[in-house]
Parts: structure tokens; C-alpha cells; sequence
């Protein structure tokens, strides 16, 4: 539009014959632009190139027959909507008569979801009030044996950030059952107690979505009744409720996967156990720059 306006405002003072040569164009691009232009930039705006008629656009008698139809029948489907006008003279196709109804605006609106309005972030105040538990798959190029599996199993405490890191060769409920009891020693030797787990809705943890399972227990769940640790779930398909968690494995993948190589469980379940000592002693912002370990001394 500044361009068009360019043009006229330069034809104004020298003339259309030497701006249609300065600025490449035309003399009857100009002379269009010129008669369209009333001062403003907004007039030169591309406008719609629809065609106002079409040779087989709805007569007024059809649109007037879909009309009443409609208001007759508001909850009709459209097949059987177009079926009904079929019998009272109606010659369009299926596409042509919900183009046209969409038109018209005779479809009811869709109903509104309410928003999601996600909860305050609870703020934990003491060591152990809630630990985020979850399970990384180790990269097969860092696995050397081509038939071997290995997860690593990951407990982090939401108020002081000190981790617990397990090697286990499957995904199951009972590597999580195992995990759940190694970790509550774990916490207990460095005078935590663990009150809350929270993971995510995997089968390893929960059956909340298995269909022949759904009311019955897993190990994990079992074993944490029975240390009376709570067993807390996330929103389905929301990773970031395990933020804590989720964050220590994108730093694991940066500074541990992707320049260890592993060739058996025992030397993985080795080379994790320094990895977590490392990382129990790395300085973090959230803590005042100082490290896990540091900071559980304050409140232990």
C-alpha cells in the first residue's frame, strides 16, 4: 500500500507517463490506483477477488425451502436433512448444501469447554513433605549390548532438590515397588522422611487407566501403604506437574548420556551411583547457589 501511494504521490507531481518508468509499472496500474485513492493508506488495500454471482449459486427458492427446513428440524443431521430436501425438489449434493448452510450460519454453535484454570503451585516448606518419582529410558546409543534394556529410575525431593537414582533392567511395578523402598531407605539414612510420592499415570505405577485393572492395586501402590507414604497422581498428559523431575532428566541427557557408554547393569548401576553423587553436589539457583547436599544439612 506505501508502495501504491509512492506511485501517486510521485504521478501527482511529475506526471504518470515518468512515474509508471521510475517505479516499472504501468500507466493503467497507476491510472486504476489513482481513481481508487481517496487520501487514505487503507484505500489501497487489496480488496476480495470472490465473485459476487455465480451461474450455479443457490436460487432464492432453494435457499428459502433449506431455511424452513432447518427451523422446522434444528436437530436434524445433515444426511438426513439433505434426504428430506431431496424429497421436496432438492437437486444439490451433500457439499453443496453444507457450504451453503455454513454460509447462512444455520449450524448451532458449538459449546464453549470451560477454561482450564490450573491450581497455584503448592510451595513445599520442609525435606521429604513430597518427592517426585519418574523413569527414563537410557538411549540405545549408549548401551553397547544391542539386546540389552536399561531404565533408570529417578526420586527427587521438591524442597531440597536431593536426588536418589536407581539402575534397573525393565519398566515395571515391581523395579517401581523396589525403587519406592530403596529410595524411602535412601531419604531415612539422611534423616528424611518421605510423606508423599507423586508420579505420573503409567502402568509401572497405577492401573487409573487400565481397563480390566482399574480398581486393583499395584505393587507400588501396595508398598507404599504399607511404608504409609502417600501416593500422589498427576493430570493425565500434563509432564509438567513433574516439572522437578522431568528438568533433572534433561540435565542427566546433557551431562551424563551423552558421553557414557554402559555394557552390562552392574557397570550402569556404577557409573549412576557417581553420577548421582556429582549432581547431589552441583550447585543450583533455586537453593542460593548452593548444592542438594548443602542445603538438606540446613534442615536435617
Amino acid at each position: 500500500m506505501r508502495f501504491r501511494q509512492a506511485i501517486i504521490q510521485y504521478a501527482e507531481k511529475h506526471g504518470v507517463t515518468k512515474a509508471a518508468i521510475r517505479y516499472h509499472t504501468n500507466r493503467q496500474y497507476i491510472y486504476r490506483w489513482r481513481k481508487r485513492y481517496d487520501g487514505t493508506l487503507e484505500s489501497l488495500a487489496d480488496r476480495s477477488h470472490r465473485p459476487h454471482h455465480h451461474p450455479n449459486q443457490h436460487t432464492e427458492e432453494e435457499l428459502k425451502l433449506i431455511r424452513d427446513m432447518r427451523r422446522r428440524n434444528p436437530k436434524l443431521g445433515m444426511v438426513e436433512l439433505w434426504h428430506r430436501l431431496r424429497q421436496r425438489g432438492y437437486t444439490r449434493r451433500p457439499e453443496s448444501l453444507f457450504r451453503v448452510m455454513r454460509k447462512l450460519g444455520l449450524f448451532p454453535p458449538k459449546e464453549k469447554k470451560p477454561a482450564y484454570k490450573p491450581k497455584p503451585y503448592q510451595q513445599m516448606t520442609y525435606p521429604g513433605q513430597r518427592v517426585q518419582v519418574d523413569v527414563k529410558v537410557v538411549p540405545r546409543r549408549c548401551i553397547t549390548d544391542p539386546e540389552l534394556r536399561l531404565y533408570q529410575y529417578t526420586a527427587i525431593d521438591e524442597f531440597t532438590r536431593l536426588r536418589f537414582l536407581a539402575a534397573y533392567p525393565e519398566q515395571s511395578t515391581y523395579s517401581s515397588a523396589d525403587f519406592l523402598k530403596k529410595l524411602f531407605k535412601w531419604y531415612a539414612r539422611r534423616g528424611i522422611r518421605v510423606e508423599c510420592v507423586q508420579t505420573d499415570n503409567g502402568f509401572e505405577f497405577t492401573n487409573r487407566f487400565s481397563n480390566s485393572k482399574r480398581d486393583l492395586p499395584t505393587l507400588f501402590e501396595t508398598t507404599a501403604a504399607q511404608l504409609g507414604i502417600r501416593h500422589k497422581l498427576i493430570r493425565p498428559y500434563t509432564p509438567r506437574h513433574n516439572g522437578k523431575v522431568e528438568r533433572s532428566h534433561r540435565e542427566d541427557q546433557k551431562r551424563f548420556y551423552s558421553c557414557h557408554s554402559f555394557y552390562s547393569l552392574d557397570d550402569f548401576a556404577m557409573q549412576l551411583a557417581v553420577h548421582n553423587r556429582r549432581s547431589n553436589n552441583f550447585p543450583m539457583r533455586p537453593l542460593s547457589w548452593l548444592s542438594p547436599n548443602k542445603f538438606t544439612v540446613q534442615y536435617v
